[in-house]
């Protein structure tokens, strides 16, 4: 079924698979910002859905040299002051709960910086005079997550912040990297050769499981969102080591058969005893859980490693939608969540 282009043409009508494979290009855009002063002793980032993944991302590689926390909610954290960094992320520009924590953290006097393609935010942030990273428009924010994370590492350089100098002329250098393989993840390479198209056939009619150590725990996130709103498809994702603690014990009694599809993202730079805690649960959960799908990320760097698998998950997602006969990208009365917000209603109102 992967392998018949006009099956995919007819249900990918919005070629999301064009969009993803043309994801590589983000990298190397360009966002200009005003000299901004560092007077900063911390970072909070608010954001909501794809729009806190570029933060996650950050937070894996290159990391930050002083403390730095996402937000997903209405509110802004007590801490906040005059000594903050308050970044305003969303797509849309319209994300209620990125504006409610906007809105607190103003009045506590957080230096405010926006990350929007448009709406509200954007007007907020021209008429104020805040800092914009402005996001080139996209039909829907999971496939712009790229452009995110280039516009946080471009204020995060500008401010010395990160913990990696002149990490986005780096994740610049790496466009051709994702692009090599996106290549060979597109529709017209058969299955035989497709690692993306072999995933999703094992994964395909099942809940899905993504575990990642540290370093690819973001990718994990990635790869849960894009199962939920590429192929309509149950899905969770949790950080190693924090699973031995607790998740572990979950697997370990009834049903034994138990209809989910597992995948380990694996990488080479994994702390040792991260790699040992995956060796290990596999043994001790044989025949009480399936067995997992092995992801070995690819690339010579951590950046490559993160890239790599955040990309190939977008690939695994819209090709479990087609053998889920699902279209990836639904419009008008099909988007749920469109239809939850306009039942939700205004905050105002």
């Amino acid at each position: 079924m992967l392998d018949d282009l006009k099956y995919i043409h007819d249900k990918d009508t919005h070629d999301a698979l064009g969009t993803a494979g043309k994801q590589w290009q983000q990298l190397e855009h360009n966002f200009e910002l005003p000299d901004i002063e560092n007077k900063f002793s911390n970072v909070v980032h608010s954001g909501m859905g794809g729009s806190s993944h570029w933060a996650y991302l950050s937070t894996a590689w290159p990391g930050y040299n002083l403390p730095f926390e996402v937000v997903r909610g209405y509110d802004a954290p007590n801490y906040v002051s005059d000594k903050t960094l308050f970044i305003a992320s969303s797509y849309s520009g319209n994300t209620e709960e990125t504006l409610s924590s906007l809105a607190q953290a103003e009045e506590k006097g957080a230096f405010i910086v926006v990350i929007s393609s448009g709406g509200k935010l954007v007007d907020i942030a021209k008429s104020k005079g805040y800092p914009l990273i402005e996001l080139p428009k996209i039909d829907k924010p999971r496939y712009g997550s790229f452009y995110g994370f280039r516009g946080l590492l471009t204020l995060g350089d500008k401010l010395g912040i990160l913990a990696i100098p002149n990490a986005s002329k780096e994740l610049e250098s790496n466009a051709s990297f994702l692009q090599s393989a996106m290549d060979s993840w597109k529709p017209d390479v058969p299955t035989d050769k497709n690692p993306a198209k072999l995933l999703a056939h094992e994964l395909a009619g099942k809940s899905i499981v993504m575990y990642g150590g540290p370093l690819l725990y973001p990718a994990a996130h990635k790869w849960k969102i894009s199962f939920n709103e590429n192929a309509k498809n149950v899905a969770w994702e949790y950080p190693f080591p924090e699973f031995s603690h607790n998740e572990f014990t979950g697997w370990t009694s009834h049903p034994v058969d138990k209809p989910y599809g597992i995948v380990y993202l694996l990488s080479s730079f994994d702390n040792d005893r991260i790699k040992k805690r995956f060796v290990l649960t596999e043994k001790l959960l044989s025949g009480r859980w399936p067995s997992p799908e092995h992801v070995e990320a690819q690339g010579s760097t951590k950046l490559q490693h993160l890239l790599w698998t955040v990309a190939l998950g977008d690939f695994v997602s819209l090709y479990v939608a087609f053998l889920n006969g699902t279209n990836p990208i639904e419009v008008g009365d099909n988007d749920v969540v469109e239809l939850f917000k306009k039942e939700l209603g205004s905050p105002n109102a």
